[in-house]
């Protein structure tokens, strides 16, 4: 006769194998959770006793699953070169964005996903609002293969810094332009040999005021010498996220793929005319409102 321990077993890891295939953490550790809660009943505890099992469960699984990052994390040589874009690690860092968006209660709002291209490779690029935007971005286009142009200081955050490392981010020194350069030249060999996608805030830091900051052109240099189309997307509302977090209140966050631009509408075009471009294309999906106007503009404005 088969033991019920032996049946507990097999139910658990039939549930953690069924939240794999959705790639939903958060859903799995919840239905291993309530699995063996479950399973107590029939050994005569009671209600009580089994939500306490559902809730030891629920805990231990959760440190579990920060255990199996942190030895995936403490796997990872920053020191040496990373060649190829890692499955194993995308497939980590997409289950564990999806868990910590809805952690966060973030009710993401994602429009024209249809608009991503199927074939071939593209940059992205985005308004930049807040630390969590990168995550986001990510989780919107997982199916693309993104690796970030990303401020060096990025690499020396503990778990980020390792995941950015084998999906091929490259890190850019925005105070040195010898070294800026290189990174836009490594993405440029990356998009050509169809190894990734790249994604990179032209705004060159986070907004302060949430308005759309003037452009760093030199990173439309990625998309014009690659010869790849470039998916303007934009982004709202992320700077509320730990704020309403704090009031016990879900955080909607919109998020537009607005257009892509072909090749054929960049052709002939210098990266500072492609920058205007990508700014006008942005404001009208985000509204003059989010339009910045430097001090002498607004004196000169009647």
């Amino acid at each position: 006769m088969v033991s019920a321990r032996l049946v507990s077993l097999v139910l658990i890891v039939l549930a953690l194998l069924g939240f794999c295939l959705r790639r939903s953490l958060l859903r799995g550790i919840l239905c291993a959770a309530v699995v063996c809660a479950a399973l107590t009943l029939p050994a005569g505890l009671s209600a009580w006793q089994a939500l306490l099992v559902f809730a030891g469960s629920w805990i231990v699984l959760v440190l579990l699953a920060l255990a199996f990052l942190a030895v995936v994390c403490a796997l990872v040589d920053l020191n040496k070169p990373q060649e190829h874009d890692s499955k194993f690690y995308r497939t980590v860092m997409d289950l564990y964005i999806e868990a910590l968006i809805s952690l966060v209660w973030v009710r993401l709002d994602a429009r024209g996903l249809e608009k991503i291209p199927g074939e071939g490779r593209f940059l992205v690029v985005c308004n930049h609002l807040f630390i969590a935007d990168p995550g986001i971005v990510l989780h919107c286009f997982r199916h693309s293969q993104l690796a970030f142009l990303t401020k060096k200081e990025n690499y020396k955050l503990p778990i980020i810094a390792k995941f950015q490392h084998k999906i091929l981010c490259q890190p850019i020194d925005r105070e040195n332009d010898r070294q800026a350069l290189k990174s836009i030249i490594k993405c440029i060999q990356l998009l050509q040999n169809d190894e990734v996608s790249v994604c990179a805030f032209p705004e060159g830091y986070t907004s302060k005021d949430g308005l759309l900051h003037p452009f760093r052109s030199g990173v439309f240099k990625i998309a014009q010498k690659a010869k790849v189309p470039i998916v303007v997307c934009t982004i709202q509302n992320t700077r509320n996220i730990f704020k309403n977090l704090a009031r016990f209140r879900p955080t909607p966050v919109p998020f537009h793929v607005v257009k892509v631009l072909s090749q054929e509408e960049l052709a002939g075009l210098s990266t500072g005319q492609i920058s205007d471009l990508v700014y006008e294309t942005m404001i009208s999906d985000l509204g003059e409102d989010f339009r910045f106007q430097s001090r002498e503009t607004q004196e000169k404005a009647p």
